[in-house]
């Protein structure tokens, strides 16, 4: 038995089709409107037309909306990579309820009006999947952009045949300690390289959780047959080291770079010919 309700929405599809170009003109102008010009018409046009299309053939057929969803999803994606916001894409699909409910205002079609409360629902569920969507796809996104920057913060330079330096700057915490284990671990096996210097000369302060993490590195990389100095070991530091009581054990420290520099230079038998004045670095070979 064929009711009410039923009659509406079946008319309000029939209506759909039959006002595809109006509806879907109108509801391109309204998302324009919502993200206040910053999309590029013709490819919100074009996003919406597949989505309007894949919105008819779920009505033409037995209601699955999977497809729609998809289309959806990809839009939110793309409207997380661009910049806009949950509530714009949102807006963007709540905006077709307005565009829909024009016709039937103008012609008065009481049979499609009652299908317009379940239309109404339908696009209610799809804009809440579309909100939900686009939260997950900028959380990935700033996940995404968190881990390129600790790949980039934390470089493995190559200072010498067979050493290795890993520069620090900024706070040392657990995933970032991750990183930094991983790249030298691997930067010691790309190159071969025996000796490592972790200079910390970019780190605001040392604490415990702090020493911690270094030891993690330098235990790491012993286990990977490699000696590793800690350098940038500054007054401030020093101090608050002791004041702690924390032990770093046979691990060699130096106050800076270069003194880290010509330590493991020594260490991997180079040896340093100096000019008079024991300052200048006259050559460098091999001992």
């Amino acid at each position: 038995m064929t009711t009410s309700a039923d009659t509406g929405r079946l008319r309000m599809a029939e209506l759909l089709r039959e006002q595809e170009r109006t509806i879907l003109k109108r509801w391109t102008d309204l998302a324009v409107t919502t993200v206040g010009g910053r999309a590029d018409r013709g490819v919100l046009a074009g996003r919406l037309r597949d989505i309007y299309q894949a919105l008819l053939d779920s009505l033409a057929g037995d209601g699955d909306t999977s497809d729609l969803r998809g289309l959806l999803a990809d839009l939110s994606r793309a409207q997380a990579r661009e910049g806009f916001t949950p509530s714009e894409t949102a807006s963007v699909v709540f905006g077709l309820k307005e565009a829909a409910y024009e016709p039937l205002e103008t012609e008065e079609d009481f049979t499609a009006l009652r299908g317009y409360i379940w239309l109404s629902r339908l696009i209610d569920d799809l804009g809440l999947f579309t909100f939900e969507t686009f939260v997950n796809a900028r959380e990935r996104i700033i996940s995404d952009q968190a881990e390129q920057l600790l790949e980039l913060s934390t470089p493995v330079v190559k200072l010498w045949d067979g050493i290795l330096a890993v520069p620090l700057v900024g706070t040392l915490d657990s995933a970032r300690t991750q990183v930094v284990m991983e790249k030298l671990l691997q930067g010691l096996v790309d190159t071969g390289s025996e000796h490592a210097v972790i200079d910390i000369t970019g780190v605001p302060a040392v604490d415990t959780q702090v020493a911690q993490h270094l030891l993690k590195a330098v235990v790491a990389a012993r286990l990977m047959g490699a000696e590793c100095v800690i350098s940038g070991i500054r007054p401030q530091i020093a101090h608050t080291i002791v004041t702690l009581g924390i032990e770093f054990g046979d691990i060699v420290t130096k106050a800076t770079l270069a003194d880290a520099l010509a330590y493991t230079l020594r260490r991997s038998g180079v040896q340093l010919k100096q000019g008079a004045d024991k300052q200048v670095v006259v050559g460098l070979e091999r001992a």
